[in-house]
Parts: structure tokens; C-alpha cells; sequence
């Protein structure tokens, strides 16, 4: 871990491995104490999960409208370029955004066979594979940001023929820039078309395992306080 640079005086894997275990056995240890204060952050967090899946939807219908627009380019004789590459771009964008929201009704595939031996096993085997899993996604989510960054400072462009408006690409970089930093970004923004940064059709990557990672450390949280799942409908019994 030599290249996880500190944060706030902290390695970065203390902020994202040792920092989160922590508060899930204090809020294991003070549960009733923070029973109230965790139903709301749940609620906000359960709100979260279901706009990343209405997302997940979007993109998919942007495919099938894709798909429709491509056939009716060709029927009309007219080029639709980049359109392939959009259409990958939002089947990405919906698999990754869609992974948190899956996870949290019990969508994605969950082989239960150890935990149904009785109540007790069955909660602690559960905390250790979400333990486990979340470990995993953080790690996973870490490095799809560390990409976002590492396309970007490359200015990696696209190999294909798509492109997307300047402005797209200057409204998107405010989000990751400084808001001082605005003024100058719009500056430096035209008119024209430009070959599509890599880092763009990359952000869906980023924030579904930033997402899923958040999901899996809140849904172990919530294991721990309330000694049962909040995933109910899973698909393997």
C-alpha cells in the first residue's frame, strides 16, 4: 500500500478499512444509543440506493433508444457515429449503478446453505462474508477512482468515432475542482465537439463501487445492530 497517499494525517487505508470496522463494533457495542440517529442516516441511505437504480434504469433505456436510433440512421442512410460507443458507455453506466441498489433487495446471488444452521451462526457467518465483501468493494472502489484520476490527467481519449459537446466534459470536471476553480474552467470552454475523455463514460465506474462499497459496510452496520439481514429477497436458498 506505498501509493495510498495520506488524508488528514492518516494513511488512506486507515480511512478506508480500519475507520469503518471501527464504527461498525461501536455501533454494535451502542446500538440503542444510536438506534435513532442510525434510522435516519438508513432512510437517507435507502433513498440513495433506489435513485442509483431509477439511474440503472435510464441508462438502459438510453440503450434500447440507441439501438433504435442507429437502426433508423441506417434505414435512413445517415451515419450515426459514436453510436456503438454510447451504447457501451450506458450498459456500463447501468450495471454500476445499479449494484448497490441490487444488493439492498437481495438481487444479487446469495448462496445461504451455512446460514441456515441456526440463528446465531447464521448472523456472524453473514457479518464475516459482508466483512469480507466490503473489504473487497473498498479496495475495488478506491482504485476505479484512482482510474478516474489517472484518465484525466492523461487526457486518454476515446478510440472511437464518439463525440460530446465541450460543455459536458467542463460541467463534469466541476465536480471533482476546487470552486474557486470554476471561473477559469468556463473560460477555457467552446462551442465545439470533442472526442469523448475516458474518464467520462469511466465516472459510472466509480461512483456504483464507491456505492456498493457503502452499501456493504452500511448493510453490515445494520446487521450488527439489529441481529437480522436487511437483504430479504435472495435469490439462492
Amino acid at each position: 500500500m506505498s501509493d495510498w497517499s495520506p488524508f488528514l494525517g492518516l494513511p488512506l487505508w486507515v480511512w478506508l478499512f480500519v475507520i469503518p470496522t471501527a464504527l461498525a463494533a461501536i455501533a454494535r457495542l451502542q446500538r440503542a444509543r444510536l438506534m435513532p440517529l442510525l434510522r435516519r442516516i438508513w432512510r437517507v441511505l435507502d433513498a440513495v440506493y433506489l435513485a442509483s437504480g431509477v439511474l440503472a434504469a435510464v441508462f438502459m433505456v438510453m440503450i434500447l433508444l440507441l439501438i433504435v436510433a442507429q437502426m433508423g440512421a441506417r434505414w435512413a442512410g445517415i451515419t450515426f457515429e459514436g453510436s456503438t460507443e454510447f451504447a457501451g458507455y450506458a450498459m456500463a453506466a447501468t450495471s454500476f449503478f445499479a449494484l448497490a441498489h441490487a444488493f439492498s433487495r437481495g438481487a444479487h446471488i446469495r448462496v445461504s446453505i451455512l446460514l441456515n444452521l441456526n440463528n446465531f451462526t447464521r448472523m456472524w457467518l453473514d457479518a464475516g462474508a459482508m466483512l469480507v465483501a466490503a473489504i473487497i468493494a473498498t479496495y475495488f472502489a478506491r482504485y476505479a477512482v484512482k482510474t478516474n484520476f489517472l484518465s484525466e490527467m492523461l487526457n486518454d481519449r476515446t478510440q472511437g468515432q464518439d463525440q460530446i459537446p465541450e460543455w459536458v466534459v467542463s460541467f463534469l470536471s466541476m465536480f471533482g475542482t476546487a470552486p474557486g476553480n470554476w471561473g477559469a474552467i468556463w473560460e477555457k470552454t467552446g462551442d465545439a465537439w470533442i472526442y469523448t475523455p475516458v474518464w467520462v463514460p469511466q465516472l459510472p465506474m466509480s461512483v456504483g463501487t464507491v456505492l456498493l462499497a457503502i452499501a456493504l459496510w452500511d448493510h453490515l452496520i445494520r446487521l450488527l445492530v439489529t441481529n437480522e439481514t436487511a437483504i430479504k429477497g435472495e435469490t439462492v436458498e
